[in-house]
C-alpha cells in the first residue's frame, strides 16, 4: 500500500513535540519534526500556560511537512488533562491556568459544601485532586474570574487547540474524563456538577470519541500553513488515553505505567469501578479508547527528578550518567513520592531533606544520592498501587507495560522488576504519539480495532525487557513504615 501520513502534536506538562507519523502497511514510523519547551509562566501571582505559543509550534510544524511536499491524511492533539482555556467568539480569553497554580490549595473543601466528595465520587468515578477541573472552575468562579464570566466556550486544552485550528468546537471523552465533571455512566457532562457550578452544557462543546473528526483546517490556517483542508481527528486528547492504545500487550493481564512528569497506573477494563474501596483508595476511572475506561491512580513521576535537577550543583548534565552514577552508590533513604510536601515545593530538594528528617533518616548529599531515592521510592510507590490494583480489579497482573520517557531509565525499570516481582515491558517510548497515530490510521479505516492497533505497535518498535533479580520484599515493608511514620508526624 501507499504510505500513509498523520500529523501528531504531543504536548506534555514540560514539552512539547510534532512527529510525522507514517504507516506502510505493516509498521508505523515516527519521524519527530520538532519538539520544544513548555514553560509554566509566573504572572501577577499565578501560574499560567502560554496556549498562543503551543499553537505556534503547531503551525511551525505543518509549515515544515508542507514544505517536504508530504500529503497528510490527519491531524491529532493530545496533552495533559484536566486544564482549559476560555474563548468569546473565537476570541482566547488570556492564558489558561495552570493545574500547578496554588491557587486550588483547599479548593476540595469548598466545593465539598455544594456536593458531598461521596456524592462526586459516585457520580464521576474520579479520583480527588486539588487541580481537577471542577476545583479549578469552581475557585473561579468564587474569585470572580472575568475571563470566565465573558466565555461562551469552555474547552479543555487539546479541544482548545483543535478549535484555534477548525473553528469547531468540541469536548473529547478522554480529556473531559479527567475534569471530575463527566458522568461515568452517562459519558458526557453531568448535569448536576454543572448545576452546582453555575454553567451551562453547551459552553463545553459537542462531546466526541476517540476516532471522530472534528473538522478540517479553517481558510486561514491552510493559507498560513500551505496546506488544503486536512481533516483534524479527535485523538484520545488526553496524552495517557493515547499512550495506553498503543501499549503492545497480547491480552487483559496487564498493568501499565505511563512514566513521564506524572505516572499512571492502572488496568484497562471493560466498566467503571466505582466502590466504597476505590473511594477510600482515591482511585480513578478515565476515558479510553473504544468504550474502555481506564482505572489507574496518578502518581508522582518524573516530576521530583525534574525539579532536583534545578538544584543540584556540578552534577553531570546527561540524564544517563546522572542514573548511572546513582545505580552504583548504596543510599538507603526512602520518600513517600506523593507526600504532599512534594506538590509543588520552592526547593525539591529542600522538601526531601526534610522529609529524610522527620523520618529519621539519613539526608542525601549529593546529586547520585537524591537520584536512587527517587528512582527506588517511585518504584516501591509502584508495588503499593499495583497491590490495591489486584485487590480492587478482577485483573490478573502478569506484566507492567511501561511507556513514555521514563522507560528509557534503566536503573528505574530494574528497580520496577525488583519492587513487584514481576516482568516489566518497556516501550514504546513514544507510546503517546504512536496511540495518537494509531488512532488516526484506524480513523482512516487502516485498522479494524483496538487489538489491531496494538499489533501495529507492537510491530513498530523494539521492546524491552527486565526481569527481577533481587528480592526486596524486605526492603519494601521499610518504604511501608517510613510512609506511615511520615503521615503520622503531619
Amino acid at each position: 500500500m501507499a504510505c500513509r501520513n498523520f500529523f501528531t502534536v504531543d504536548l506534555g506538562a514540560t514539552s512539547g513535540r510534532t512527529i510525522l507519523a507514517s504507516y506502510d502497511g505493516v509498521r508505523m514510523e515516527l519521524t519527530e519534526l520538532s519538539r520544544f519547551e513548555n514553560p509554566i509562566l509566573p504572572i501577577g501571582g499565578h501560574l499560567f500556560w502560554n496556549l498562543p505559543h503551543l499553537y505556534n509550534e503547531i503551525i511551525k510544524g505543518l509549515k515544515k511537512v508542507a514544505a517536504r511536499g508530504i500529503c497528510l491524511d490527519s491531524i491529532g492533539i493530545d496533552t495533559w488533562g484536566c486544564d482549559f482555556a476560555f474563548f468569546s467568539e473565537g476570541q482566547l480569553l488570556g492564558l489558561p491556568y495552570c493545574y500547578r497554580d496554588p491557587h486550588t490549595d483547599g479548593a476540595q473543601e469548598k466545593f465539598f459544601t455544594k456536593m458531598p466528595p461521596e456524592e462526586l465520587y459516585h457520580r464521576t468515578g474520579i479520583q480527588f485532586m486539588n487541580f481537577n477541573s471542577v476545583f479549578q472552575l469552581d475557585t473561579l468562579l468564587r474569585g470572580g474570574c472575568s475571563a470566565l464570566k465573558a466565555a461562551d466556550k469552555v474547552l479543555f486544552i487539546p479541544d482548545a487547540l483543535s478549535y484555534m485550528l477548525t473553528g469547531e468546537a468540541v469536548c473529547e471523552y478522554t480529556v473531559a474524563s479527567t475534569s471530575q465533571m463527566l458522568n461515568a455512566q452517562t459519558g458526557d457532562m453531568d448535569p448536576e456538577i454543572l448545576k452546582a457550578l453555575g454553567l451551562q452544557r453547551s459552553r463545553f462543546g459537542r462531546m466526541v470519541r476517540p476516532g471522530e473528526k472534528i473538522g478540517v483546517l479553517t481558510e486561514q490556517v491552510q493559507k498560513a500553513v500551505g496546506m488544503g483542508p486536512v481533516p483534524v481527528i479527535a485523538v484520545a486528547g488526553h496524552d495517557t488515553g493515547s499512550a495506553v492504545a498503543a501499549v503492545p500487550a497480547e491480552n487483559a493481564d496487564f498493568a501499565y505505567l505511563s512514566c513521564g512528569t506524572w505516572s499512571l497506573l492502572g488496568v484497562e477494563t471493560s466498566a467503571p469501578i466505582i466502590s466504597e474501596a476505590s473511594f477510600r483508595d482515591n482511585f480513578t476511572n478515565e476515558g479510553g479508547v473504544e468504550g474502555t475506561i481506564r482505572f489507574l491512580k496518578n502518581i508522582c513521576g518524573m516530576w521530583i527528578f525534574e525539579q532536583c535537577r534545578k538544584d543540584f550543583r556540578a552534577a553531570p548534565e546527561s540524564i544517563g550518567e546522572l542514573v548511572a552514577l546513582a545505580e552504583k552508590t548504596d543510599f538507603a533513604s526512602l520518600i513517600d513520592p506523593d507526600a504532599e510536601c512534594f506538590a509543588h515545593p520552592a526547593s525539591m530538594t529542600s522538601a526531601i531533606d526534610n522529609y529524610c528528617r522527620v523520618t529519621a533518616q539519613d539526608v542525601p548529599s549529593s546529586p547520585a544520592e537524591y537520584c536512587r531515592l527517587i528512582f527506588r521510592s517511585l518504584a516501591f510507590r509502584c508495588r503499593q498501587v499495583v497491590g490495591l490494583l489486584g485487590e480492587l480489579t478482577p485483573v490478573r497482573i502478569e506484566a507492567l507495560n511501561v511507556i513514555g520517557g521514563g522507560s528509557r531509565n534503566v536503573f528505574l525499570m530494574q528497580c520496577l522488576a525488583d519492587a513487584l516481582g514481576i516482568k516489566v515491558i518497556c516501550g514504546p517510548v513514544e507510546g503517546t504519539a504512536m496511540g495518537n497515530a494509531l488512532i488516526q490510521a484506524k480513523a482512516a479505516g487502516l485498522c479494524d480495532d483496538l487489538s489491531s492497533m496494538r499489533r501495529i505497535s507492537k510491530a513498530s518498535v523494539e521492546l524491552a525487557e527486565y526481569c527481577p533479580e533481587r528480592n526486596m520484599d524486605a526492603e519494601y515493608v521499610r518504604f511501608l513504615e517510613i510512609q506511615e511514620k511520615y503521615n503520622n508526624t503531619i
